[in-house]
């Protein structure tokens, strides 16, 4: 399995002390190029209807320096729960992780979260995912306000994660790529979904959580 790890640099656009995420795993592409948040096509105008500086409060919260902070922000930001809150409860579901030799760290905060983290807290917190890409179907859906829906989301794109609220961008740099980048799917508020806490043991079957038990030998034997 791959990790989804923000690669944080510098962003130009914004003063030294804020961080511009980007991530390096094959897993979501490199955001931050340069778009039109940073000057290509855009005038300053027409970049606040898409775009705003938003570290998901990360700084509050204490935190300094680089970071792959992105699943945090995006998920701190879209529910309005505190950063610390969220990144406590993305490290509690790394702790049901399992390693192999595909996939020997486990996810992190601060370094990077594998999909598999994002389910469990955004499933914990009561969001339902809404694919918008299949294989084979081509990119249907871009990081633009006339092609998503309004509300507050979690979206998912190329090696990133980000957050919209009402077709506006809340990220540390504009990755929408002058609105050509594609949405993998995104994560919104379920219709009276209760939250479960992930700092627990897994559930049981009946819940959903728990990993699928393996079939003794009698019971594949005989079906």
């Amino acid at each position: 399995m791959q990790k989804i790890r923000c690669r944080a640099e510098k962003c130009p656009e914004v003063p030294p002390a804020t961080v511009c995420s980007r991530i390096s795993t094959a897993l979501y592409p490199r955001c931050g190029q340069r778009n039109g948040y940073h000057g290509e096509g855009r005038s300053k105008r027409n970049m606040g209807r898409h775009f705003q500086f938003d570290d998901g409060g990360r700084r509050a919260a204490g935190y300094r320096g680089k970071a792959g902070d992105c699943v945090v922000r995006a998920i701190a930001i879209a529910t309005g729960r505190p950063y610390q809150q969220v990144y406590d409860l993305v490290n509690s579901a790394a702790m049901h992780e399992r390693t192999g030799k595909r996939k020997r760290g486990k996810s992190d905060a601060r370094t990077g979260v594998y999909k598999t983290s994002i389910k469990r807290v955004m499933q914990s917190l009561g969001w339902v995912w809404t694919p918008t890409m299949q294989i084979g179907s081509g990119c249907t859906v871009h990081l633009r306000a006339d092609e998503l829906p309004a509300g507050r989301l979690v979206v998912s794109v190329s090696k990133h994660l980000t957050a919209v609220i009402d077709g506006v961008i809340h990220d540390t740099h504009d990755c929408s790529r002058r609105g050509t980048r594609c949405v993998y799917g995104y994560w919104q508020p379920g219709e009276g979904g209760r939250a479960r806490s992930v700092a627990k043991d897994p559930l049981s079957k009946n819940q959903g959580w728990a990993p699928r038990r393996r079939k003794t030998f009698l019971e594949w034997l005989f079906g």
